[in-house]
């Protein structure tokens, strides 16, 4: 009888270790599931194609095919698709690429507005941000942030404050003609820059604007017009540029008439043509640099951060630095910064 009921205390032992044994493998294997399914929801799968979308105001300007080009080496180095499209400066156009976007599914959209005022490409991110996609703004910004994740962008005002800080300190009067782009928030807040530091400035009663130009921020555009200005009037003896597109069809108007005088030219990038004329075009002053490489990374990386669900600052400013004539051979002339 003690025989047997060691026996059966040795079973229910055994049966008791089995039960334990079978309870730690179910909670391990439910702790692995558990684990399995947060990774999933927080991160794209490996096999799911991760795809964006790019669209910025031009790609006739060579920063903005730089930055594109962080963009989509980073997009490729993951195996994800990068969808790109160039509106050409049309508010329609660039609408219909946001809504092709949204049709492909992307999980990210990087867009430079054609027209931050635009109520039609505002409509677009909306629907875009109530899919749950995530909207990157670079190089300039929206008159409502409302449906934008994060906003890139160099310090445009303090770009335009370094160009007029290097006037006054150079010259003790000036006649000034603006070379604008009315739609672009970036290309006002340079412009707001230089303005805004020439008034405060002590001798600000012998500076003035004499007159304004809508040109894009292209040098096809600003060539015509400035070659009009100078020939009809009001003189003018220096030119602030929204940037170096507009600034270099500005110098080649200045040569195509043959002027004999000095008209100082200053603008904002620090582009390769820039870069260049600032060595050898008298004209040429300097240029505020910023830089597409930087704006470009810094864009990527937040797309694929909220697309991981982390959180990201809502705007993030890039400084900016000036680029004479006197300066120049600090730098590399060849690309950009």
């Amino acid at each position: 009888m003690k025989l047997i009921g060691k026996k059966k205390q040795h079973n229910k032992d055994s049966t008791h270790k089995t039960s334990i044994i079978f309870v730690c493998e179910i909670v391990v294997a439910a702790f692995f599931v558990l684990l399995n399914y947060v990774a999933f929801i927080v991160y794209p799968s490996k096999n799911e194609q991760v795809k964006i979308g790019s669209t910025y105001m031009t790609m006739n300007n060579s920063f903005y095919p730089v930055l594109n080009e962080q963009i989509a080496n980073y997009v490729e180095n993951r195996h994800g698709r990068l969808y790109n499209r160039d509106p050409a400066l049309i508010v329609n156009k660039q609408v219909e690429e946001l809504y092709s976007f949204i049709r492909q599914g992307v999980k990210a959209i990087i867009i430079n507005p054609v027209d931050g005022n635009s109520m039609k490409i505002q409509n677009a991110l909306r629907l875009a941000k109530k899919k749950g996609i995530k909207i990157i703004i670079v190089d300039s910004q929206m008159k409502s942030a409302d449906y934008a994740d994060c906003t890139i962008l160099s310090d445009n005002y303090r770009a335009g404050q370094l160009c007029a800080q290097h006037l006054l300190a150079h010259k003790n009067a000036a006649k000034i003609l603006l070379l604008e782009h009315y739609s672009a928030y970036s290309a006002n807040n340079r412009i707001q820059g230089f303005t805004d530091t020439i008034k405060k400035s002590p001798k600000a009663g012998n500076f003035h604007i004499v007159d304004k130009i809508n040109t894009y921020g292209q040098s096809e555009i600003a060539l015509p017009l400035v070659e009009k200005a100078i020939k009809k009037g009001p003189k003018f003896n220096t030119i602030m540029a929204l940037n170096d597109q507009a600034a270099v069809g500005a110098l080649a108007a200045i040569d195509e008439v043959n002027l004999k005088r000095q008209i100082d030219v200053y603008s904002v990038d620090g582009s390769e043509n820039m870069k260049k004329l600032l060595g050898v075009n008298h004209n040429a002053i300097a240029t505020s640099a910023q830089t597409p490489v930087n704006i470009g990374k810094t864009a990527v990386k937040v797309a694929y951060k909220l697309i991981n669900g982390q959180k990201v600052p809502k705007k993030i400013i890039l400084p900016v630095y000036l680029i004479t004539n006197k300066n120049i051979n600090h730098y590399n002339v060849l690309g950009w910064q």
